[in-house]
C-alpha cells in the first residue's frame, strides 16, 4: 500500500516514442497535493494519509476553517485518504508531487465516468432492437419481464432503461509515458474514465 496523488483530467493527446511511434496519451495535472492529516493504528485504528488537492476559495465552514488554520495549510477542494503500512515519513503539510511516479511504471486511476442521462435497454445494456418493419410492435422497448401471475413481480437485475454513467470506475495497470514535474503534468497510455476537468486518483499498480 502506497501513497498516490489527487489529479484532474485535462484531456487527450498523442507523443511520439524514440522509434517515432505514435502513442495516444491522457494528460493528467497531478497536484501538488498537501498532506493534512495522519492517522495511526493507536489512535484511529490503521494507518493512513489524508491529503488534498486544490485550494478552495469560498465556501469554508467555520469548522473547516478552524481546522486548515490549526494546520497552517490553505483549505482545499477535494480530500482523499490513502491507506498505508508505514506513513512516518509523511508530515502535516508536505507537498506531494507527481514525482512520486516515473516514466515506466504503472499505475491505477479511479474516476467517474461520463454521465449519460436516462437511456433506454438498448444503449444502457447492449440489448438488440425488434423488427422496424410497420405493425411489428416492438422496435425498442425492453421486452418480456419473464412473470405472470407467479411470481407477480419483475426478478432483481433486470435489465432496465434508468440512469447510465456517473459511476465510480478503476482501470488498473495503466503505463506511464512521462512524468513533467514542472508543469505537474503526469501522461499516461490510452483512455482513462471521466470528463475533461474531472477528479481523478492515482496511485501505484495493485497487480504485478
Amino acid at each position: 500500500m502506497s501513497i498516490g496523488l489527487i489529479g484532474r483530467k485535462i484531456g487527450m493527446t498523442q507523443v511520439f516514442d524514440e522509434n517515432g511511434s505514435v502513442i495516444p496519451v491522457t494528460l493528467i495535472e497531478a497536484g501538488p497535493c498537501y498532506v493534512l492529516e495522519n492517522k495511526t493504528v493507536e489512535k484511529n485504528g490503521y494507518q493512513s494519509v489524508l491529503i488534498g488537492f486544490q485550494d478552495r476559495f469560498k465556501n469554508v465552514r467555520k469548522p473547516q476553517k478552524g481546522f486548515y488554520d490549526k494546520i497552517k495549510v490553505f483549505p482545499k477542494k477535494h480530500l482523499k485518504e490513502f491507506r498505508l503500512n508505514d506513513n512516518s515519513n509523511y508530515n502535516i503539510g508536505d507537498q506531494i508531487r507527481a514525482d512520486i511516479f516515473s516514466a515506466g511504471e504503472f499505475i491505477d486511476v479511479t474516476a467517474l465516468t461520463k454521465g449519460r442521462g436516462f437511456q433506454g435497454v438498448i444503449k444502457r445494456h447492449n440489448q438488440s432492437r425488434g423488427p422496424m418493419t410497420h405493425g411489428s410492435r416492438y422496435h425498442r422497448r425492453p421486452g418480456s419481464m419473464g412473470a405472470c401471475a407467479d411470481p407477480s413481480r419483475v426478478f432483481k437485475g433486470k435489465n432496465l432503461p434508468g440512469h447510465m454513467g456517473m459511476e465510480q470506475r478503476t482501470m488498473q495497470r495503466i503505463k506511464v509515458v512521462d512524468v513533467r514535474l514542472d508543469d505537474n503534468l503526469i501522461l499516461i497510455k490510452g483512455s482513462i474514465p471521466g470528463f475533461n476537468n474531472g477528479i481523478v486518483y492515482i496511485r501505484k499498480t495493485i497487480k504485478k
